[in-house]
């Protein structure tokens, strides 16, 4: 079985489908482009996966077990995290704490303890530190700790957004359109980085992107949507070439 199956999955907003009948599956490991014009349907399909939408039709299967109607919390404690379009981050926080933030579910001490400073608490928290702190030299930022997040460059902040998705030690982690708003350098960088969090954590990663060098770049296989439809899949070279791509999203060469 595979790590994500969705089955013939729909969504149905008052007549509107922005997502209909999607067939979906990704390996251990993957790393898969969903791709489409604007208005196709991909965060749709993000919200889906995540708990924010609930789909009218069809079924999500993650690590083998249903999630299509589970909440936004509980799906995260499975194992799928994600970043958004436009950057999430809590400005007026540090930026190791808004990596400590995403650490919740995996700490286990009570209020009391956390009052009273008592030993579980302590070394859950000493941990805790040693732990964001791993993430934030993993991405080159633990020079960083102690800036508020406001403060950081842009490409800095999308790579604090996935550090603090990292943190909740997802098995899938979602990446919308990391790279909207980068300049040349700031995306090869991030390319880089989404291998190395491939390679490095071993995880499967679905990527909505609109960077198509990016994309054709690092993607194992691609999924085009259009109107809420699949339209191609396959390895970039195939979709690439694909006449239905071509005209709905690449364009004429």
């Amino acid at each position: 079985m595979s790590l994500l199956e969705v089955n013939k999955m729909s969504v149905n907003f008052g007549g509107i489908k922005p997502v209909s009948e999607l067939d979906l599956h990704i390996e251990q490991g993957e790393l898969i482009g969903l791709i489409g014009p604007n208005g196709a349907g991909k965060t749709t399909v993000f919200n889906l996966l995540t708990g924010v939408y609930t789909p009218t039709e069809g079924s999500i299967t993650f690590d083998g077990e249903r999630i299509d109607r589970l909440k936004t919390h509980q799906i995260v404690k499975k194992g799928i995290t994600r970043t958004f379009q436009n950057i999430r981050l809590f400005k007026q926080m540090t930026v190791i704490d808004n990596v400590k933030v995403a650490f919740n579910n995996r700490l286990s001490y009570n209020t009391v303890e956390g009052i009273l400073r008592l030993p579980r608490y302590k070394k859950q928290e000493e941990w805790l530190q040693e732990e964001a702190m791993k993430l934030l030299r993993i991405f080159e930022l633990d020079g960083y700790a102690n800036e508020l997040s406001m403060n950081l460059p842009y490409g800095k902040q999308r790579k604090l957004e996935i550090a603090r998705a990292l943190a909740g030690k997802p098995k899938l982690l979602l990446l919308d359109e990391p790279a909207a708003g980068m300049n040349p350098n700031e995306t090869n960088e991030l390319m880089h980085t989404i291998k190395m969090i491939r390679d490095e954590f071993g995880i499967a990663i679905l990527l909505i992107e609109h960077d198509m060098h990016l994309v054709m770049s690092i993607c194992e296989r691609l999924v085009v949507i259009d109107y809420g439809n699949v339209i191609a899949r396959g390895t970039p070279e195939e979709v690439q070439n694909n006449e239905k791509v071509i005209g709905a999203y690449l364009g004429q060469a």
